[in-house]
This record gives C-alpha cells, sequence and structure tokens, in this order.
C-alpha cells in the first residue's frame, strides 16, 4: 500500500510538472458581457492530440479568474470569448450573438471553433523546452472583446486593449445588440469584401503568398493594426514584426488571457 501511494504522488507531481497554468480573467463589467461572458477553448486535433485539463465552455462572471492545467504540448489551440449567448432552445453555433460554436455551452471539440467575429488567444507550447513558445492575439477572424495574452516569465504581451467595435468602419460593423450597439467588428476577408475566389483581403488565389498579399492590399489593416499594433491582424501579419510572440520553452511560462484589460 505504501509503494502505491509513492506512486502515486510521483506521478501527480510529474503531471503537474509537464503543464502550464493558464489563467482566464474576466474583467469586462456587466454592462459589457451580459449577465456572463462564457470563454471557450479549441484545439485542433489535426495538429496535435493534447487538450487542457478544462472545459471547452463555461460561464464566467464580471471580474472572476479561471485557472487550470495546460500540456506542455498543448498545439494550434485557441481561447476566446462569447457575449450574449442563450444555450436554451439553440445549442448551435448561433446561439451566441458573437464567438458562438457548435455544441453549445461546451463547443465541440472537433467542430466548434467559433463564429467570427471573435478576438482569438492563440498558443503553441513547446513541449521540452528546446524551442519556444508561440502565441498571439488574432483579428483575422475579427474582433469581438478586447483580449491580452501576459506571462508570469517577462515576455512580451500581445494584446489588443481598444474597442474596436463603436469606431468600426461601416462595412466591417456588427452584429449588433438589442439597443444596436455594435458588439464586433469584422475582417475585410469575414465581411465578404472582395472577390471571393481571388482576394487580397483573404490572401487567396494569386494572394496566397506574403509576397503576393502585404498588408497594403488588406483593405481596413491599418485601422486594426494601429490600434492594435501587438496584435495579429491578416494571415500574413508576421512582416509586421508585431504580430506573432514567442517566449522561450526553458521558461516554462504560465499564461494569463484578460478579457478587457
Amino acid at each position: 500500500m505504501r509503494a502505491f501511494v509513492a506512486t502515486t504522488v510521483t506521478l501527480a507531481f510529474a503531471a503537474k510538472a509537464a503543464a502550464r497554468t493558464f489563467t482566464v480573467y474576466n474583467n469586462c463589467p456587466f454592462t459589457i458581457c451580459i449577465l456572463s461572458c462564457r470563454p471557450a477553448i479549441f484545439t485542433d486535433l489535426n495538429v496535435g492530440s493534447a487538450t487542457p485539463a478544462q472545459p471547452t465552455g463555461w460561464e464566467q462572471g464580471a471580474y472572476q479568474s479561471v485557472s487550470f492545467y495546460v500540456p506542455n504540448n498543448w498545439a494550434a489551440g485557441r481561447i476566446w470569448a462569447r457575449r450574449d449567448c442563450d444555450f436554451s432552445t439553440n445549442p448551435g453555433p448561433n446561439s451566441c450573438l458573437d464567438g458562438g460554436c457548435n455544441g453549445g455551452l461546451e463547443c465541440d471539440p472537433h467542430t466548434g471553433t467559433g463564429v467570427p467575429p471573435a478576438t482569438l488567444a492563440e498558443f503553441t507550447l513547446s513541449p521540452d523546452g528546446s524551442n519556444s513558445d508561440w502565441y498571439d492575439v488574432s483579428l483575422v477572424a475579427g474582433y469581438n472583446l478586447p483580449v491580452r495574452i501576459s506571462n508570469n516569465k517577462g515576455c512580451h504581451v500581445a494584446d489588443c486593449p481598444v474597442d474596436l467595435g463603436p469606431n468600426c468602419p461601416a462595412p466591417l460593423k456588427g452584429p449588433f445588440d438589442s439597443t444596436g450597439f455594435p458588439v464586433g467588428c469584422r475582417s475585410a476577408c469575414e465581411a465578404g469584401l472582395g472577390d471571393p475566389v481571388n482576394n487580397p483581403n483573404c490572401c487567396t488565389g494569386t494572394h496566397n503568398t506574403p509576397a503576393t498579399c502585404p498588408p497594403s492590399g488588406v483593405e481596413y489593416y491599418s485601422y486594426f493594426k494601429s490600434n492594435c499594433p501587438n496584435s495579429y491582424v491578416y494571415a500574413y501579419d508576421e512582416s509586421s514584426g508585431t504580430a506573432l510572440w514567442t517566449c522561450p520553452g526553458t521558461s516554462q511560462a504560465d499564461y494569463t488571457v484578460t478579457f478587457c484589460p
């Protein structure tokens, strides 16, 4: 019995040591997230099988924080918030005004990626410390809440700290809540601007490389990038030097995702 207990403790310690602590903090006031925000997590299982020790969606009221373990080898993961949701009659992707997903409160692990517009906190962690963690705040799928990614190791903050809804260009603005207030700002690609096949806003067709899809060809790029310079604005925004961020894998950083920083 004593040997069995020792083994259990060792395995528990090893599991904890092989994981990071992620904290999601909802700093949004009641007036921004009606009743509560519904954070969600999605892992692209085509890239990796490791998933966080947290449901894929949950309720989280204003000024509340939730912490959980994330495996060191979490790859192609994202965290975002959904607004103005009602899962009682419609558990599908349209159950929220923005950011909804297949599955209702808990997003389907295979198809619950979230409906644009939604500000995404994206992560790929270094499993063995030999490489770097990669992370970004992405506006490629549009914007629905200000978001910040910070960490406990002094690595760069990735963020979009500005409410982009009220001043969003008219062709991109929406959806709107019951008072007519914009709770989202679509990217030019998500708004359907341009040719559906050969489109510089989406970097498709002949525009499918960094060289042929520069930011100068993406409509309203400057609106997003000037307000949120530390965010990832379109498909090839790495050229800006302020889109995709790294933290040494040897640091084994813990991360905090803050809504409405």
